[in-house]
């Protein structure tokens, strides 16, 4: 009789629970299953918005978990404010703890806010040769934290995204051509315009030379040993280091065939010698 008495006991308070807290509970279960179903749907809706845009993979994915953590945030405290639990202190609770761990972490999270901005502005992408904070290399990677490069000799580099976008940003790759700078020079008795005929020559021959804009040979200085050229080509960016090499080497075969000499640096130095 005891055994069925607290049976019936532990099944009234059933009843009394289920009755009071059914309507809540159940409410609870749809809030869930709806913030759920809606945390997976709208991030993929929006990121293939944003991939018919072009932006940046990256971008999509950082945005799309972003979006799907603040809506199971929501759909949490939706929850907890259906079985009456008082949510605005539960968000402030939550908003000192947020500013707590943010001012401990606020260096990793200035580079969250510089990964955004290379991100979203673009300044730099995957396999342009850039100059930043005070490094160079070809991007490999930008990430949330940190930008990726990869130094002509295979070295890799790695630069927390807040040094990257706080400081200034040299992007060798950005423009599809680029110029080509070199110093020439001759000897002062050497005939000047036999020499930039030889050089205009040498670089008619080359097909990575751009005639527009045209070539520009100029002597631009009077130096101790020489008479000095500055020649300036304009090539494909791919093809900048190729070509500066080759007329490097093809001006001084040339020069050597045509008896164009290129001085070295030169003393004259008088001895006076006293006289007893």
């Amino acid at each position: 009789m005891e055994n069925t008495k607290y049976i019936e006991e532990i099944i009234a308070q059933l009843v009394t629970i289920v009755t009071t807290y059914g309507l809540d509970v159940i409410g609870a279960i749809v809030i869930l299953l709806i913030g759920n179903f809606v945390s997976k749907k709208v991030p993929l809706l929006v990121t293939k918005v944003l991939d018919k845009k072009e932006v940046d993979r990256t971008v999509t994915q950082f945005l799309g978990n972003l979006i799907r953590a603040t809506i199971l945030i929501v759909t949490v405290l939706m929850v907890l404010a259906q079985f009456g639990v008082q949510t605005a202190s539960l968000i402030a609770v939550l908003g000192a703890a947020g500013l707590a761990i943010g001012l401990a972490l606020q260096g990793t999270l200035s580079n969250v806010a510089g990964g955004v901005m290379l991100l979203f502005f673009r300044p730099i992408r995957v396999g342009q040769y850039v100059e930043a904070a005070g490094h160079g290399g070809t991007v490999v990677a930008v990430n949330l934290f940190t930008t990726e490069l990869s130094t002509p000799d295979n070295v890799q580099i790695i630069l927390p995204n807040s040094a990257v976008w706080g400081s200034a940003i040299k992007n060798f790759s950005y423009h599809a051509t680029r110029r080509v700078d070199l110093l020439m020079g001759i000897a002062y008795e050497d005939d000047m315009d036999k020499a930039i005929a030889i050089m205009k020559n040498v670089i008619a021959a080359d097909d990575r030379a751009a005639q527009d804009p045209a070539p520009m040979i100029a002597v631009s200085e009077l130096a101790d040993s020489s008479v000095n050229f500055t020649v300036r080509v304009w090539c494909k960016g791919s093809d900048y280091w190729p070509l500066k090499f080759h007329l490097t080497k093809s001006f001084k075969e040339a020069f050597d065939k045509e008896g164009i000499s290129i001085p070295f640096p030169q003393r004259v130095v008088h001895v006076v010698k006293e006289q007893d």
